[in-house]
């Protein structure tokens, strides 16, 4: 048998399959973990790559002597080996980070905990779905490499987070949970039937020498059950109780290596019952529950590596010359221009030069109907090119694609704890505890009473009151519904959205973009002065040309720009064509820059701008907008939760009037200015309303940054700046609706999972303290009380019923 290949960096044996390499001195060299892949990556980068033809022994394996590393850890610090991970924001930096060794939600808690205390952490907030953490931290109070020392001292190792690498881990994890559970359940089976031909109750006539056979039999098979199986639950207790910090893993393993120890002594006395078939099926069951909640962590986490995954390998680039060739996507730079055929995936964010076609975004918005596209319109990384052959603009790479945007801002909302999920983590602590001091006085009283049967009592106290259940109670309801509501086309950038969808009582509305369709058409121009209405449109264009507004699109593009444009939210644009000075928007906000009074508005029918120099007004110009197909569903859905509805619009046109009679809404407002709406929803939140504030996210910003709950459509701003708790990606209002129900269901789960899980410890405690509960039922119990808060949970990822855009009233 051939020996291991040792590792290049630290000379430990290299698993076989390992898929861990890095290109050391012009050779792919072997290493044995990410850690060591990792350390010799920065070292390379950091121009350092002579010290392995220096060095006289191996380097320390970072993930066996972790606390050995500070060298090696300092590379970290320096600003080009950060620049592919680091990001810098004023005074912080932003990082995310890959940890090992995570076996369960305590785990997430410890390390946010710990590292919240260090001095210049700002946020700290770990995603248990991929086990990636997000630290924002000031870099001259706290170096990167102290920041990865800290996690060192608690035990877990962290290195830059890469998707490939990350997935490739959570792979050989699930691996190595899939082996660790196909032991314990193989091995469980013979040690059964090992330990039951030895119970008085089967009088079977055993000789004394089989009788110690099956003994020490027992004692073999339990062996690699208790020190393969579960040696995630020992090293988790011994990191513990280094922190002084009580989870699970500490009533686990004191069970676990109790009753094994136990076992022993009874093996070699030949006294006693054995019990080891309730360390293997105690194992088995906690092992089982472990890896069905990482199933449905990574169930729900697949949304976001299928993200990861949309962008294609390679694309076809455009030269001057008009020939193509195809090129890795790492090699696309900004303002290249390439070839998308139909069929194939947008490789980068982009504007259309030529062609035209209609995108599939149902991956992103959840949109089931392709979108038409033509020259001059965006589209999206990610996205899929069905009919046409378009050419693209390149306009965004990595970090800065909007498909990148949403990936962040998911892996945000899926690490952020709401209220529940911290009462749940403060319960369970306090509730081990509880469970410790109650195991040693019931031991102090049995040893008393009766002492052969003290150790099992207490056994199977701690095994029965494992709170399991409780961790996994809220979690991964929250996580099912994060991915749920995606798969619907609302991401969600806080975890506090669910559960306050469930409090909110009044719901302001924008209008343009949000509960109208914001494309909106010019269908008249109408003349005051001597200028015709072709002139006065090209004015007007000119003015429009720079702004995002809906607003803006109904005029094209001009051949010209304004100069010196300046916007003033609600009210209009200023600026300069030539030698005139130009306002278009509001009358009275026109009729300020001459100095007179604003015409009056000729109808009632659709929304009118009007445009004015210095010298009075010059034109009417009538927009239309239609009202969404699912608006009136939207407000029905509202109504019938009892809450009451506002619209607040900048518009002052007597389409606001229309809009809020057609869709029922008795209190609007239109002409209303940021700061108008801002404050009228302060006012209302001084009144003790709950408030959801739906917009379009242009002018709305400060009224979405107040609110309660606020949601921006998917098409209004830029995903990574919005300053919403939650984004319409598909611009579908009937998926907002769908989205109450999944709140509701949500919050109804969670407070199910958490009643059952403190109904059944509450419950099961005093009676095995009076040791009616045998170890062994105690571990079925426990493991029963885990699957079912799961099973309960994945109950979420089931879509609501919904009707198509077209069935919508």
């Amino acid at each position: 048998m051939a020996s291991p290949i040792p590792c290049y960096h630290c000379g430990l044996p290299v698993p076989a399959g390992s898929a861990y390499h890095a290109r050391v001195l012009n050779e792919q060299r072997a290493l044995c973990c990410p850690g060591c892949q990792a350390v010799a990556e920065a070292i390379v980068k950091g121009g350092l790559e002579s010290y392995y033809s220096h060095r006289s022994d191996a380097s320390i394996n970072p993930d066996t002597l972790p606390q050995a590393l500070s060298e090696e850890l300092e590379l970290y610090d320096r600003k080009d080996v950060q620049a592919p991970f680091v990001r810098h924001e004023g005074e912080l930096a932003d990082a995310s980070l890959m940890i090992e060794g995570i076996s369960c939600a305590a785990c997430g808690w410890l390390i946010e905990k710990h590292l919240r205390r260090l001095d210049g952490i700002s946020e700290a907030s770990l995603n248990l779905s991929n086990h990636r953490l997000r630290v924002r931290w000031d870099d001259a109070a706290l170096p990167l490499s102290e920041l990865l020392t800290e996690l060192r001292r608690i035990g877990y190792a962290a290195h830059p987070y890469q998707a490939d690498q990350a997935a490739e881990r959570l792979a050989q994890d699930n691996r190595r949970s899939m082996r660790q559970l196909g032991v314990a359940g193989l091995l469980w089976m013979q040690v059964m039937m090992a330990t039951m031909a030895t119970w008085p109750e089967f009088n079977i006539d055993l000789s004394p020498g089989m009788d110690s056979i099956l003994r020490w039999t027992a004692l073999l098979l339990t062996t690699p059950i208790v020190f393969y199986s579960c040696t995630d639950f020992f090293k988790g207790a011994l990191r513990d109780l280094r922190t002084r910090h009580l989870t699970m893993d500490v009533s686990v393993s004191l069970a676990i290596g109790g009753a094994y120890v136990a076992g022993i002594w009874s093996t070699i006395t030949g006294q006693g019952e054995l019990y080891f078939d309730a360390v293997g099926m105690f194992a088995l069951f906690l092992l089982a529950g472990r890896f069905l909640e990482r199933r449905a962590r990574e169930r729900t986490a697949a949304a976001t590596a299928q993200l990861v995954n949309l962008l294609p390998a390679s694309c076809l680039k455009l030269a001057d010359n008009g020939q193509t060739a195809r090129i890795l996507l790492r090699e696309l730079q900004l303002g290249d221009r390439v070839l998308v055929q139909p069929g194939a995936l947008i490789p980068a964010d982009g504007r259309i030069l030529s062609g035209q076609s209609s995108v599939d975004e149902s991956v992103l918005t959840g949109e089931y109907l392709p979108q038409a596209r033509i020259v001059g319109d965006a589209v999206t990384a990610g996205t899929l090119n069905v009919e046409g052959a378009l050419t693209v603009e390149v306009q965004a790479l990595g970090d800065n694609t909007r498909l990148s945007a949403i990936v962040g801002l998911l892996e945000r909302a899926q690490s952020d704890k709401p209220r529940l999920a911290e009462l749940a983590d403060r319960v369970s602590q306090w509730f081990l505890v509880i469970v410790l001091l109650t195991a040693a006085v019931v031991g102090i009283v049995w040893w008393q009473i009766d002492p052969q049967r003290a150790f099992w009592i207490v056994l199977a106290l701690l095994v029965a009151t494992c709170p399991c259940a409780l961790s996994l109670a809220t979690p991964t309801a929250l996580t099912t519904a994060t991915g749920t509501l995606h798969k619907l086309g609302l991401l969600l950038t806080r975890g506090h959205v669910l559960e306050g969808l469930t409090h909110i009582d009044t719901v302001i509305f924008d209008k343009t973009g949000t509960l109208t369709e914001g494309r909106l058409t010019l269908s008249e121009v109408r003349p005051l002065a001597e200028l015709d209405a072709n002139v006065c449109l090209e004015l007007a264009a000119a003015l429009e040309n720079r702004s995002e507004h809906p607003i803006a699109r109904a005029f094209g593009r001009a051949p010209q720009a304004a100069d010196a444009v300046n916007s003033v939210p609600g009210l209009g644009l200023q600026g300069s064509v030539g030698e005139r000075t130009l306002r278009i928007g509001q009358p009275d906000f026109v009729a300020d820059g001459y100095a007179g009074t604003a015409p009056e508005i000729p109808s009632k029918e659709g929304q009118w701008l009007l445009l004015g120099d210095s010298q009075g007004p010059l034109a009417w110009l009538v927009l239309n907008d239609r009202l969404r197909d699912d608006a009136p569903a939207l407000l029905q859905a509202c109504k019938s939760r009892g809450w009451k509805t506002v619209l607040l619009s900048g518009d002052s046109s007597p389409m606001v009037g229309e809009i809020a009679q057609r869709l029922g809404i008795e209190d609007a407002h239109g002409g209303m200015t940021p700061t108008d709406k801002l404050t009228h929803l302060q006012r209302l939140q001084a009144k003790g309303h709950r408030v959801l504030m739906l917009g379009d996210g242009v002018n709305d910003a400060p009224v979405l940054a107040a609110a309660d709950i606020s949601v921006a459509m998917g098409s209004a701003t830029d995903l990574a700046k919005t300053s919403a708790d939650a984004v319409l990606l598909s611009n579908r209002l009937d998926s907002l609706v769908q989205a109450f129900s999944v709140a509701r269901r949500s919050r109804h789960i969670i407070i199910e999972n958490l009643t059952w899980a403190s109904l059944y410890n509450g419950l099961i405690l005093p009676f095995a303290a009076i040791g009616w509960v045998t170890p062994l039922w105690a571990a079925l119990g426990m493991s029963a009380s885990s699957l079912l808060v799961v099973l309960n949970a994945l109950r979420l990822s089931r879509l609501p019923s919904q009707r198509r855009p077209d069935s919508l009233p």
